[in-house]
Order: C-alpha cells, then structure tokens, then sequence
C-alpha cells in the first residue's frame, strides 16, 4: 500500500506541523500496510484559512461548473477503486468483493449522483412579496468514521462541494488511505485550490481543532454517540449548525405471517454485513414468542453459510473486524450477554482457525430480554439478539424502546401490513418486505441516532442558507 508523508490543503501536498505518523495497521495480518502523517491544530488552521480565503470564488461558480467538476473527480477516482477496495480491506476488514462494490464503486458513483442533484436543484422560489434563495452555508468541516470511510467522505463532501461550499476534512485515523487517494484525485484534475483540504491525525487533536475553529460554519460528523455530543457541544459555544449521524441499534420485526424462510436469513445478512460494522444493521431481531425457536433455527442455519476468513479468499464473506480495540470490545459485550441470561447459541469467541487478525465469530442469541445490554448498547460487531414477543403492539413497543433510531426492518404477510408498523418504528428508514437501499433517499435518524440527513437530493439542504429579499 501506498504512504503518504504529507497532509492535502491549499492545492497542494503540504509537510504535517507534527513530526510523527500514523500506522495504518491491517486488520487480517495485523501488520502496518501504511503510514499518514498526524496533524495537529496548525495544521488545520492553515487547512480552514485555505478553505476561507477558496470559499469567495467557489461558492459562486455557476452550478453546471461545480457539476463538471464533480464528474470530473468521479471519473478520477474511478481508475482507483481497486487501490481503493484494498485499502478498505486492510483498514476495515471488509470482504474484497464487498469492499468493491460497496466500499468503492459506490460512493464513486455517488459523486457523480451530486452532479446532477444539484444541476435539478431550485435555489430560488417566490413566496408572497419575497425571493427565497438558497446560499451555501460556508467552510464545512468533515470528520468521519473508519466503518466505511469512502463513503461517509463522499456523503459530506460531495453534497457540500455541490452546494457551493468548501471543506476541511479529517478522515478516520485507522482508515485514511481513501481520503488520501481522494486528495490525489482532486490534485489530478486541478480542482481549485482550497475547495478539498483534508488532514489526518486523531480526534481529540485534530478533530477538535476542526470543529473549535471560528472560520468553521458547519460541522458534518459521523461516528459514536459520545463523540458526537463532544462535536455538538463544542460547536455549539460557536453557534454552529451540526449534521450528526450516530449510533443504531436496529430492529427487525418480524411478523407471524411472515415467510420465515426468506425473511430470517435476510435479517441474518443484515446484521452481519461489513461483519456487523455498520451503524444501520438490524442488530435486534423480534419475533413471535410461538415462532422463537423456529426463527433461531433458520437463523442458525443462514449464519453457517457465511464463511468467516482473509477479507482477500474470494470464499470469504466476513472478514475480521477493524481493530484489536473494536474485537475486545464485542468479545466483552458476548460475555456480557451470557451473564446477563441470554442464550448463546452460535459463536461467541474467536475463530481456532485464524489465529492472526481481528477476528470474532459470527454470534447469534436468543431468548434475549429487551434491556439487556446487547439488546440496548451498539456493539458494532457480528452480534444478533434475538427477541421474543407477543402482541403486534409488543414487537413495536421492543423495536421503539432503545435510545436510538437510525434504521429498521419489517416483513409481513403483505405489504400493507408490513407498511402498517413500519409507520410506527421510530426511525428514520425502514425496509418492508425485502425493500432494498435507495441512494436517493435521505438517511439519518431519530432520537439519539443523530441530526440531519445525508444521500440523496435533499442531502443537499444541510448545506444551504436560506435568505429573504422582500420587493
């Protein structure tokens, strides 16, 4: 793998004010695959200064000059989405195949997407006597998660880059490589000095930096809950908007005139995707008491068809998890689920035959009370818990008791039904029947799952400001 010794600020490659670097550590071989400079506070004032001084110009481009110019950068990237999914396999674990599609063509595509969101965009609307315009909001500042760390870059930047606004990005510390390859395609293309600058370095140093600067209109963040109140407060002392996507713990109810058949492996592959690293999995999957069993059983059985193993086996569906930190820490909510009466019933450890990398087993509980804490915390590993219940009211009543709110899923007998209590689920999208993931869709939650929505068209509204000319 590529390193990279300098940050990217001002269009250019610029020498960290810190004298130190950044492992970047694989999560299979537990070796390090890389090295990133760590910044620090200087660093990002020169970063936002750039993004100040570039925000004049650029926030008045004409909109189709912004669409070409994320065209531009997707086209760029695109000749790096295989250095990209290896990366990201590395960092975060991912199965290559996976790592492909969704970790790196996707978000690539997704550039492009903004093009044209903003080529449909009104910024203009009469009301009354009043021209309502929308403007862009100013300097965003951009910090974002190791899970899928193109991704989330691409959610912030691309929506925020379209609206006319410029960015100072801090990408995951465990996970920077694509934010560093993003920079090289910006570079590449001669996309205006100032409008992309990203430096690297952890969260209490350069992240804070980020979100504590005067020059910063707009913090854009994804990550944990605890952080995000750290970003919210501290931005709120300087009365800036935030746009925050958090924590999930997602339900899946399922209903007693469900197929069984095919929604229970579904939820399985929910659950388990990016092996379990992703904030909207269904993580709690609620089923009728008289059906608990079955519903373990089917559930049992879909798990042992996803092979656990080197994220570059093209057998492998799940591979490690992204840190030693990240595996203690759901082997210590697997234990924790076993002394609270849950029963295990799959995984529950490491694997015996991979003794190298950040592996846990693919783990499924059942008999799971609604207030243990694998039912109520976020794991963020390859955890299911499996909840009895016994009234339709008391499966929406389990799914909506948890402080969180980001995604969910229902499969009934019909559509209408599953419709029914999907519009009861407190959470900010929820798949009916085997619905899939809809790109134009605005993602985000209730509740303590966040602030704001990004993906899609209306993603774009987070980073306007609205004004009134009365006449």
């Amino acid at each position: 793998m590529t390193s990279y010794d300098r940050h990217y600020y001002d269009g250019a490659w610029q020498a960290s004010t810190v004298a130190d670097t950044i492992d970047v550590i694989s999560s299979a071989t537990e070796e390090s695959v890389a090295r990133v400079p760590r910044g620090g506070a200087d660093d990002v004032d020169r970063a936002v200064k750039a993004a100040r001084r570039a925000f004049g110009s650029w926030s008045r481009t004409a909109l189709e000059e912004r669409a070409q110019w994320l065209e531009k950068l997707s086209a760029a990237m695109k000749t790096r989405a295989p250095q990209v999914a290896e990366a990201i396999s590395h960092e975060v674990g991912t199965s290559l195949g996976y790592s492909t599609k969704v970790q790196a063509e996707f978000p690539i595509m997704m550039i492009a997407m903004n093009a044209r969101f903003i080529r449909e965009a009104k910024l203009e609307e009469e009301i009354g006597n009043s021209l309502i315009i929308k403007e862009p909001i100013g300097v965003v500042g951009c910090v974002t998660p190791w899970n899928y760390p193109l991704h989330q870059v691409v959610c912030k930047i691309a929506p925020a880059l379209a609206a006319g606004c410029t960015v100072v990005l801090k990408p995951a510390e465990m996970a920077p490589l694509s934010a560093f390859m993003l920079a090289e395609a910006a570079h590449e293309i001669g996309l205006p000095k100032g409008v992309l600058n990203i430096v690297s370095g952890p969260g209490r140093s350069v992240g804070e930096a980020i979100v504590a600067h005067p020059d910063i209109d707009m913090m854009s963040f994804t990550g944990s809950l605890q952080a995000g109140r750290r970003i919210a407060s501290v931005a709120g002392e300087g009365i800036k908007k935030v746009c925050l996507e958090l924590g999930g713990k997602s339900a899946f109810v399922v209903l007693e005139d469900a197929p069984f058949d095919k929604a229970i492996p579904a939820g399985v592959n929910n659950c388990m995707q990016n092996s379990g690293q992703t904030c909207s999995a269904w993580t709690r999957m609620i089923v009728p008491r008289a059906r608990h069993d079955e519903a373990v059983e089917l559930a049992k059985a879909q798990l042992a068809k996803l092979t656990v193993g080197n994220p570059f086996d093209k057998n492998t569906r799940l591979g490690p998890l992204a840190s030693a930190g990240q595996r203690d820490t759901v082997l210590g909510f697997i234990e924790q689920g076993k002394k609270e009466g849950a029963t295990l019933v799959a995984g529950g450890g490491k694997p015996a035959n991979l003794p190298k990398g950040f592996f846990v087993e693919p783990t499924i509980f059942a008999n799971v009370n609604n207030a243990m804490a694998i039912a109520q915390e976020e794991i963020f590993g390859p955890v299911l818990a499996v909840i009895p219940y016994d009234t339709e009211a008391d499966a929406v009543r389990i799914a909506n008791d948890t402080p969180y709110g980001l995604a969910g899923g229902v499969w009934a007998g019909t559509s209408e039904r599953a419709l029914d209590v999907a519009k009861q689920l407190r959470t900010g999208q929820v798949d009916i029947n085997g619905g899939r993931f809809n790109a134009l869709a605005p993602f985000g939650g209730y509740k303590k799952s966040g602030i704001g929505r990004e993906i899609g068209p209306l993603a774009l509204e987070e980073f306007f400001q609205l004004k009134s000319i009365q006449r």
